[in-house]
């Protein structure tokens, strides 16, 4: 058996980008300004430049972005937020953190996104926001949402955790809505050395509102204007997404392609089916998710990819609602597309960096683990 694969190769990343990286942490040693220092609106410039957003505010994490958007939208206790239960629990939270409620509508079954067709059902007085989460790197039906939101008068907030780099009928993810949160955890499409995340936008009082509270709410220096956080992301870490975004254009068209290689290698494997993607957007597989046949098959699966050296991940084993901090805010039965992707998703190992041979390899042994 030849050595274990990596889930997710960071270490050939670096390799390639060790003299940049090395560098522009090294200025940030040399001027000292760990916090809010030149580098923080350098890289919000870039990154609002590559997403074509007026806005990029930078912040500790992915989790902390989501909370900062919704504070700036400023949601009450008791607001509603219509979102997916089909996500990681950073959804949600950060909606009853504030005293919100996570108002659930099923996904599409083929792309795990929320289904757009089943939003305005779950829409009530109460609601103020609808938040889609761009799952595995694919951005959900942006448009259809954004007409229920204008017909009802409600914010989109844009889960763009997994999406970075990926478009939408020619437009980029985190330049689709109101406000729109991304992650740079290190597996992320773009991810840093720790956590960090952003927020985008195109309206200046939102991003001014962001701003401040990221800073505890401070409009200046012991001015607080209004209740904030903690929220700023490092300057090293904004010096390592800087050196990244070098070859993040070349990382993103290798995604794009080892994912349609991935697929023409799969689509004839007994017991695995193919995550779909629309035709009118593309998908940055921050993980390259399958659906085996029943949770068992995936079980056995795993497995047998295991004893393989191939890691294989679940992302999510189970929805939201069927999270004991979450269970009262739906009933277990309910949303049956996103218990059944629970019970069927199986994500293989994809990174920029994957080689054809180790491609190869992931794909012979899974043929070879279904048709046992």
């Amino acid at each position: 058996m030849s050595g274990a694969l990596d889930f997710i190769d960071l270490k050939s990343q670096y390799a390639a980008l060790k003299g940049s990286i090395a560098e522009r942490m090294q200025r940030v040693l040399d001027h000292g300004q760990y916090i809010m220092g030149p580098e923080v609106a350098e890289l919000e410039g870039k990154l609002a430049q590559y997403t074509g957003a007026k806005h990029c505010v930078t912040v500790a994490s992915g989790t902390e972005a989501l909370l900062i958007a919704l504070m700036a939208l400023d949601l009450k206790p008791g607001d509603e937020v219509v979102t997916t239960p089909f996500t990681f629990a950073a959804t949600a939270e950060m909606i009853v953190l504030l005293g919100g409620v996570p108002v659930f509508a099923d996904i599409e079954p083929d792309t795990c996104n929320i289904d757009a067709s089943k939003i305005e059902a779950a829409i009530t007085t109460r609601t103020r926001a609808i938040m889609p989460v761009s799952l595995y790197g694919q951005v959900a039906d942006m448009d259809a949402i954004e007409r229920i939101a204008q017909r009802h008068g409600l914010a989109v907030i844009e889960d763009a955790a997994q999406s970075f780099g990926a478009s939408y009928k020619g437009r980029k993810s985190c330049n689709l809505s109101t406000i729109a949160c991304t992650s740079f955890f290190p597996s992320k499409p773009l991810g840093c050395y720790g956590d960090g995340g952003a927020l985008f936008t195109n309206d200046d009082t939102l991003a001014r509102a962001a701003r401040e509270i990221r800073v505890h709410g401070q409009s200046a220096r012991y001015t607080h204007t209004r209740v904030g956080v903690g929220g700023r992301m490092d300057t090293l870490q904004c010096a390592v997404l800087l050196a990244k975004l070098e070859r993040f254009e070349w990382e993103i068209a290798q995604r794009l392609a080892l994912g349609e290689r991935y697929r023409a290698l799969l689509a004839d494997v007994p017991g695995v089916d193919l995550l779909a993607v629309r035709d009118d957007r593309d998908c940055v597989w921050a993980q390259y998710t399958v659906f085996l046949e029943t949770s068992s098959d995936r079980a056995a699966v795993q497995g047998a990819l295991k004893a393989q050296g191939i890691p294989t991940a679940v992302h999510y084993p189970k929805p939201v609602h069927h999270q004991a901090a979450y269970a009262r805010f739906a009933a277990p039965d309910a949303f049956p597309h996103s218990i059944g992707a629970g019970a069927r998703v199986m994500s293989l190992p994809m990174s920029a960096d994957l080689t054809h041979a180790q491609q190869d390899r992931v794909a012979d042994a899974l043929r070879t683990a279904t048709t046992r």
